[in-house]
C-alpha cells in the first residue's frame, strides 16, 4: 500500500512534466530544422539534456525558487517579483521568436522542399533553447514542489519525463518539417504560450489546460484537412 502511494503520484508527475514539456519540444524541434541534417538529432539531445540538467539544478535550489515569490517593486499596483520578471521576460522572448519564424515563413513562402537559407549556427540556437528551458524548467519545478514534497520523487519524474521527451523529439521534429501548416499551428501554439508567461508574470493566470485543448482542436482540424484535401482535389 505505501509502495502505491508513493507511484501514484510519480506517475502523476512524470505525466503532468511531459506535457509541460510538450512547449519545450516544438521549440526545440523548430530550431533544430535550421541547422544541416547531420547535426539535427545532436541538437535535440543538447536541447532536452539541457532542460533536464536544468530542472535537476532547480530542484537543488528550492528554497531560492520559493523566494523568487517575494515582491521586488511594484508596477500599476501589481507586484512584481523574480519568477515574474523570469516569466515576463522568457515569454516576451517566445513571442518575439515566434512572431519572427511565421513572418518569415508566410513572406518566403518556406516549405518542405525549400531550405531555411538564414545563418543559424549550433551555439547561438542552442544558447536559445537555454534561455527557454530555464522558462519551461522554472515554471515545470514550480508545479512539482506544488504537488509533491518528496525530492527522490521530482527527480526520478524529471528524468523519466526528459527521457519521453527524446523519444518524441525526433518525429515530432520529422513531422513538422514534412508539412509546412503544422509548423505554422506549432509556431502559433507557442505565440499563445508566450503570452500565456507574458500574462503569469504580471499574476494573470491562464489555465493551461484551455491552452492545450484549443491547441489539440486545432491539431486535429489541420489533420483532418490534410487527409481529406487530397482526396477532394482527386476526385
Amino acid at each position: 500500500m505505501h509502495i502505491i502511494n508513493q507511484l501514484i503520484p510519480l506517475l502523476t508527475l512524470i505525466v503532468l512534466e511531459t506535457i509541460l514539456g510538450i512547449d519545450n519540444i516544438i521549440f526545440i524541434s523548430i530550431l533544430a530544422g535550421k541547422l544541416p541534417a547531420g547535426q539535427q538529432a545532436r541538437f535535440r539531445y543538447w536541447g532536452l539534456g539541457l532542460a533536464m540538467l536544468m530542472r535537476l539544478g532547480l530542484l537543488t535550489l528550492i528554497a531560492w525558487i520559493m523566494q523568487l515569490n517575494t515582491t521586488l517593486f511594484t508596477v500599476a499596483a501589481i507586484d512584481m517579483n523574480g519568477k515574474g520578471l523570469i516569466l515576463l521576460a522568457g515569454g516576451l522572448f517566445l513571442i518575439y521568436k515566434s512572431t519572427a519564424e511565421i513572418y518569415h515563413n508566410a513572406e518566403v513562402g518556406n516549405s518542405a522542399n525549400t531550405p531555411d537559407t538564414r545563418k543559424a549556427s549550433f551555439r547561438d540556437l542552442l544558447l536559445q533553447v537555454l534561455l527557454l528551458d530555464l522558462v519551461f524548467s522554472l515554471d515545470s519545478i514550480i508545479t512539482a514542489v506544488g504537488m509533491i514534497d518528496q525530492l527522490w520523487v521530482m527527480y526520478t519524474a524529471v528524468v523519466v519525463s526528459v527521457g519521453i521527451m527524446l523519444v518524441a523529439a525526433k518525429p515530432i521534429s520529422e513531422f513538422i518539417t514534412r508539412h509546412p501548416s503544422f509548423k505554422i499551428l506549432a509556431l502559433c501554439f507557442l505565440l499563445i504560450i508566450g503570452m500565456s508567461l507574458v500574462a503569469e508574470g504580471v499574476h494573470v493566470e491562464i489555465p493551461k489546460g484551455y491552452i492545450y485543448f484549443a491547441m489539440a482542436f486545432s491539431f486535429l482540424v489541420d489533420f483532418i484537412q490534410m487527409k481529406t484535401v487530397p482526396k477532394s482535389g482527386n476526385g
